[in-house]
């Protein structure tokens, strides 16, 4: 079974068998973009630090940063979504990731939040 772990704000990351990352945003955060119409994916062998912006992605609602996770180095990006972009929202968890990087360090994961926490975090800011 995949665990997801969100940061607030709202991205993703899952640890899959081989050790590295995959890095998306949530459901919720696909639900207040709606139509996702570009998405400015990170560079393969960018280093990104924990919390920063890395990308855009723009949809006929508004524009949002693309914050990472984690800190580390861009494996790779999803060239699917150039061509789709509406991945984001029909396959947020799945085929909508957005680029892979390893997670060296596990306790730099420790901020982030479980998905049952990640819930109710989205429920104390609808309120």
């Amino acid at each position: 079974m995949l665990l997801y772990h969100y940061h607030e704000a709202h991205s993703w990351i899952c640890i899959d068998e081989d050790g590295t990352a995959r890095v998306g945003i949530s459901e919720y955060a696909q639900e207040q973009l709606r139509d996702v119409d570009y998405v400015e994916v990170p560079d393969s062998g960018r280093s990104v630090q924990a919390e920063g912006d890395i990308g855009v992605i723009e949809s006929v609602k508004t524009n949002g940063e693309l914050c990472a996770p984690v800190a580390g180095t861009i494996l790779a990006a999803n060239a699917a979504l150039g061509d789709a972009p509406e991945l984001l929202n029909t396959s947020p968890l799945d085929d909508g990731w957005i680029f892979r990087i390893p997670v060296a360090d596990e306790a730099e994961r420790g901020y982030l939040m479980s998905e049952p926490d990640y819930l109710e975090f989205v429920q104390s800011i609808e309120t």
